[in-house]
């Protein structure tokens, strides 16, 4: 598994802030709030303009594997609140007119320069067209899904879940990439050895596991990146 990225460069220096019990905060809040304030990641994605911290994240792997290419058409599934297509967008020069970035999300997004973006459930059953139409006629260098359902805390049921919405952006992937694209989604640990995985080698010349610096190490999160579209 590769884990593309630096992570000792940034945060360096800065006191750890700890935050007290109290003001009605419960103990997990108090851990993830306390845990925000000193993840460096955000702390970046702030000074930068990001919209999140997965920012980093995609833009770990593509420094490593480089699929955001200059002109290239790329889909976001499951974008908001922007990280992924900000990068996108950037990196296949969407806002100087070249490339296209195209992005759903059923908690819709604010508008992003280069970004085509579409308030709507993915899986709504036109959702598919809805994006394919948007397309103009091309074919997609990339699909690209950091899509979670809303976690329960029962591990198999979360494995589950985010096990069917990688299958489904597959799915959509077959359809609309053209040969030699490439296909990343969010998975769980332990949760592509099954159906998906297989399929993807077959669709694929080129599948991994990653997982960039930027997720967070006690995090079962993973990345499942396939490159080269058989078509």
């Amino acid at each position: 598994m590769s884990r593309p990225g630096e992570r000792d460069k940034l945060g360096g220096g800065r006191l750890k802030v700890r935050v007290k019990t109290g003001k009605g905060r419960t103990v997990s809040q108090k851990q993830w709030l306390e845990r925000q304030l000193n993840d460096p990641y955000v702390h970046e994605a702030r000074k930068l303009g990001y919209r999140s911290r997965a920012a980093f994240k995609l833009s770990e792997i593509d420094d490593k594997y480089r699929f955001l290419k200059p002109g290239a058409l790329v889909i976001d599934l499951g974008a908001a609140p922007g990280g992924w297509s900000q990068v996108a967008a950037a990196r296949v020069k969407s806002v100087e007119g070249k490339g296209q970035v195209i992005a759903i999300d059923m908690h819709g997004m604010d508008s992003l320069p280069g970004v085509v973006v579409f308030h709507k459930d993915f899986l709504d059953n036109d959702a598919p067209q809805l994006l394919i139409d948007a397309m103009g006629g091309r074919k997609a260098d990339c699909v690209i899904s950091d899509m979670a359902a809303h976690a329960t805390g029962h591990r198999q049921t979360d494995h589950i879940q985010i096990m069917a919405l990688a299958e489904t952006a597959h799915d959509f992937a077959r359809q609309v990439l053209k040969p030699g694209g490439t296909f990343l989604a969010k998975v769980l640990r332990g949760g592509t050895e099954g159906d998906l995985l297989k399929q993807l080698k077959l669709d694929f010349t080129k599948v991994m596991h990653v997982k960039p610096m930027a997720s967070r190490d006690d995090s079962a999160e993973l990345f499942v990146l396939a490159m080269g579209f058989r078509g």
